[in-house]
């Protein structure tokens, strides 16, 4: 560790993990001296008997529950602003994020606007937040995204077909509620996309050369949350998959996620990351899914420029590189992440029924959103646009 350099790292005021924690949500949300919560979430978590519970939580500690549910594919800044109306209408003063990435995203947009005004559009980027957002508990569902501990929020603007990224320390939730027996009903298919997700922001969180205060590097204090991070996802998600009610496996799996999450949320992401938001600008692909589908071709691209980091992520993942080369171990990395995603059933872009010339149409400027997104420029292998269409057409093949 270089002890000659200063780093920085941020994480919620509190995280309560554990079995049956969501239970104890309207206890925590007292402690903020709340009297209205806005719960934004997804009304398809209603079948679950997932919002009942958090609710009857809130009720039981003496607070009223106002209800936002309409987020029910990836945040919009439509979906931003009738939550915010709701927030201000029904003068709230907590806002609660229930669900996937896109309710916990979604809930950071309102808590930011809450107290800063304007649109979100005025935040895209890094470093335009001012004020203190409106207090925020995020209590994720599924094991993937890690938004309850991270600085950003990604949010899909229709009228530009773009995403965009709201970075700031200031949206970090105040408190994060990490309860595995809320993923148990999470299907197959939200498991493998969600889980690559999470694994996607470890390796990548791991390999980014982001700008740390006084150097280039990630912070090293992330490297103990990475490197765990990858072995909890890649020894449990198969399990997670193939079996939803063990439990077990959904701990892993969401403390897997929530490392990931302090992983990226301080060094940021790379490549895989920045061609993944256009797919899901351009033909609504999940951002998980779209990570899924991206990062094993974005890591054979990659391990050439860090073969030693690469090594250490097939040792993570429980490959055997005793007496090999680091090459041929770095490479272990690249075919262990390809088998995951074949033995999770990860599909290719090409079964999503996107139509090739649609696909070809847009792909160049597609690969001039995804260099202009920044995250390429912190891969190791820094990739020209060009190279990017390359590997735009290869994930569609």
């Amino acid at each position: 560790m270089e002890f000659h350099r200063t780093y920085q790292v941020r994480f919620p005021h509190g995280i309560h993990f554990g079995l049956g924690m969501a239970e104890k949500t309207g206890e925590i949300v007292r402690h903020f001296g709340a009297k209205k919560v806005l719960v934004i979430t997804d009304k398809n978590l209603e079948a679950s008997g997932i919002i009942s519970k958090i609710s009857k939580s809130i009720n039981d500690a003496g607070l009223t529950r106002v209800l936002y549910d309409q987020v029910v594919t990836e945040p919009t800044t439509d979906f931003v602003e009738e939550g915010l109306n709701i927030y201000q209408g029904e003068k709230c003063d907590l806002v609660i994020g229930l669900g996937g990435g896109s309710c916990l995203d979604a809930a950071k947009g309102v808590a930011l606007l809450a107290t800063n005004g304007g649109k979100l559009q005025d935040y895209e980027g890094r470093g335009k937040v001012k004020k203190a957002k409106a207090p925020l508990i995020a209590i994720p569902t599924t094991a993937g995204t890690g938004s309850e501990v991270s600085w950003g929020a990604v949010f899909t603007d229709k009228k530009r077909q773009v995403k965009f990224i709201v970075h700031s320390p200031l949206l970090i939730p105040e408190e994060a509620i990490e309860d595995p027996l809320l993923t148990l009903s999470m299907p197959p298919s939200i498991t493998a996309s969600t889980g690559m997700d999470a694994l996607t922001h470890a390796i990548e969180g791991f390999i980014s050369w982001r700008e740390a205060n006084l150097g280039y590097g990630p912070p090293p204090l992330t490297h103990y949350f990475a490197l765990p991070a990858i072995e909890l996802i890649s020894q449990n998600l198969r399990q997670a998959w193939a079996n939803g009610r063990d439990i077990s496996a959904r701990s892993n799996m969401l403390l897997g996620q929530l490392l990931a999450g302090f992983t990226f949320g301080n060094t940021g992401t790379a490549l895989a990351h920045g061609m993944a938001r256009p797919l899901g600008a351009y033909f609504q692909v999940p951002h998980g899914l779209a990570n899924a589908i991206v990062l094993p071709r974005v890591m054979e691209y990659t391990w050439v420029a860090a073969p030693e980091k690469f090594a250490q992520i097939a040792r993570a993942m429980g490959e055997d590189i005793s007496g090999i080369s680091m090459i041929e171990a770095a490479q272990k990395a690249v075919e262990a992440v390809k088998k995951l995603c074949r033995d999770i059933r990860i599909p290719r872009l090409s079964d999503l029924g996107i139509n090739r010339e649609d696909y070809q149409r847009v792909i160049e400027q597609m690969a001039k959103d995804g260099l202009d997104s920044g995250t390429p420029q912190v891969n190791p292998r820094r990739p020209t646009e060009k190279e990017i269409v390359e590997l735009f057409n290869l994930i569609y093949s």
